[in-house]
């Protein structure tokens, strides 16, 4: 099993602990691109124009689980997991 279907399995189990570099390189392993938007982060697809517009969680490191309920829902839906 490739670490692309590891996160992925990962990440619809909607783990506490699903760190932001985590997220950082599933996003990219499925076609999005990041880019900084003043204090948060876009996430964007370039052939679909989907965007999610994040802040990188803090202190800690863990994103939110409501964060990762709402990626997951729209990967599914963009059939990309």
């Amino acid at each position: 099993m490739s670490r692309k279907e590891k996160l992925i399995q990962r990440l619809c189990k909607i783990p506490k602990d699903f760190t932001w570099t985590e997220l950082q390189s599933l996003m990219k392993s499925v076609g999005f691109k990041e880019e900084p938007s003043g204090n948060g982060v876009k996430f964007i697809c370039p052939e679909t124009k989907v965007i999610f517009a994040l802040h990188p969680p803090h202190p800690g490191n863990e994103v939110k689980r409501c964060y990762l309920k709402n990626i997951v829902a729209r990967l599914k839906e963009m059939k990309r997991i």
